[in-house]
């Protein structure tokens, strides 16, 4: 008999904020500031929650990557990022029948501060963000610390993200994952990823609990 599930963890880039454009845009200032003419569309086909890979695929050099965080951060500043429709309403939900948690690939001074401004950062009992653990997705450490500060068992979590690395985090971790194909920009690998089940919006997601 599969556990029951009382603890559900959330990926907040693209699968709860709708941050693909900003994303995008504060990567195309950046490649064009480096006078690299990298596309959207390469974008796309190469995107990963860890940037380090982007770069890779870019052909950017080491020696350039932190003169490009500190371009891509300038230009995101002058982004506004909303929730994903529904997202709020959805977390509510789901704030009266399980334990939330965010597990997220952004920094901690960007991720905690859109938490605040968009009034959840209280739902959510952990928060682990890329300075907190020790590897990056898809690595399954980030998922693990989180696990290990809400005394939570693997099988009685599901993880909620919107990427392919977001489920390979969540299965090498032991715990089921749902992928959310509406606000993710390379839907096609993360049904490859084999997600334990897919939703098209976040919006699905409190009918689909009742049942996983």
């Amino acid at each position: 008999m599969i556990a029951a599930i009382e603890y559900v963890l959330f990926d907040w880039d693209g699968t709860l904020l709708d941050s693909f454009e900003a994303d995008a845009n504060a990567y195309m200032d950046m490649f064009g500031a480096l006078g690299m003419p990298w596309s959207i569309a390469e974008l796309k086909r190469h995107y990963s929650p860890n940037w380090h890979h982007v770069y890779r695929a870019a052909r950017l050099p080491r020696a350039k990557w932190e003169e490009a965080d500190r371009l891509w951060r300038l230009s995101y500043r002058k982004q506004q990022p909303k929730m994903q429709p529904g997202a709020r309403r959805v977390l509510e939900t789901l704030d009266r029948r399980f334990h939330l948690a965010l597990v997220s690939s952004g920094s901690r001074t960007r991720v905690r501060r859109q938490l605040r401004e968009h009034n959840v950062s209280e739902m959510f009992l952990a928060k682990i963000c890329n300075e907190d653990a020790p590897r990056r997705k898809p690595h399954p450490a980030p998922l693990r610390m989180a696990l290990g500060k809400l005394r939570a068992q693997p099988h009685a979590c599901v993880y909620i993200g919107d990427a392919p690395e977001d489920i390979e985090m969540a299965h090498r971790a032991g715990v089921r994952a749902i992928g959310v194909l509406g606000g993710s920009p390379v839907p096609e690998r993360l049904r490859a990823a084999s997600p334990d089940a897919l939703i098209e919006t976040i919006r699905e997601l409190p009918a689909l609990l009742k049942s996983f």
